[in-house]
């Protein structure tokens, strides 16, 4: 019997269609709910402060899920009634633009060299009933060096005076400095862990460089965990470490 193998081309379908059936109106009922439980723990975060937050959601290796994390808290705060933006920053290996069925350009990148003026820039996600997103626009030879331009910063707070929450998707931490050089722009940093995924000496290590850089670290999201054989998502301790799928913890919380 000849083994079956999917070619590269149905691997990324599959792929893709995986992404789709996460976000939004296509998640699951126990994914909706879980995500609503992570937008929750986040308001609790920032309560009594009346100011836009720039928040940072970022991972320690590839395919952890921070994209889609990204994507869906973005969402549930703008269905809560909130003005939101989500901002592609990854400019190594983005694929939120593919996923959301957006132009890659004109985007992050393009403002920071000087390329555009803003127009064309923000972008509406009709699946998610027009969600503002800026994408990462073409990508440079050099994004550490433009997240490292003082236009980033700039960009932020001329973005802040027009909505309430600004959702930051950034590059894993091991990877690159990238996510370490805009914690310092944010208000709160989340890290996304997928279970089995990262060793927790490299987790530990994230954890250590965004703490040294100054970053407030409001949260973890702990993904692609089972029990018994099934994925579940709304499963909530308080107890030392939040475990499920998309569950939220205060960083340093140990009741």
């Amino acid at each position: 019997m000849n083994e079956y193998r999917m070619s590269r081309k149905q691997e990324k379908s599959v792929s893709e269609n995986e992404e789709i059936a996460s976000i939004g109106p296509n998640r699951s009922f126990a994914m909706e709910e879980a995500h609503k439980r992570l937008r929750t723990n986040v308001f609790f975060s920032f309560a009594g402060e009346n100011s836009s937050r720039v928040i940072g959601i970022t991972s320690t290796v590839a395919h952890e899920g921070k994209s889609t994390t990204s994507i869906n808290l973005a969402y549930d705060i703008m269905k809560a009634g909130k003005k939101v933006l989500l901002i592609d920053a990854d400019m190594r290996l983005s694929n939120m633009a593919r996923t959301l069925s957006l132009r890659f350009s004109p985007g992050l990148s393009n403002i920071l060299v000087g390329d555009n003026n803003g127009e064309g820039l923000v972008q509406k996600v009709a699946l998610l009933e027009n969600l503002s997103v800026i994408c990462c626009g073409d990508i440079p030879p050099n994004p550490t060096e433009l997240l490292s331009s003082q236009r980033i910063g700039v960009l932020l707070e001329t973005l802040k005076k027009s909505y309430d929450y600004i959702i930051v998707d950034l590059p894993p931490v091991s990877d690159v400095s990238d996510a370490l050089i805009l914690s310092k722009l944010t208000d709160g940093m989340i890290v996304v862990v997928r279970q089995g995924h990262a060793e927790k000496k490299l987790l530990h290590d994230t954890v250590r460089q965004l703490k040294n850089n100054g970053a407030r670290i409001i949260g973890f999201v702990m993904n692609g965990t089972r029990e018994t054989g099934r994925y579940y998502y709304n499963k909530y301790r308080r107890k030392k470490y939040a475990y499920g799928a998309y569950i939220y913890r205060q960083y340093g919380d140990k009741k």
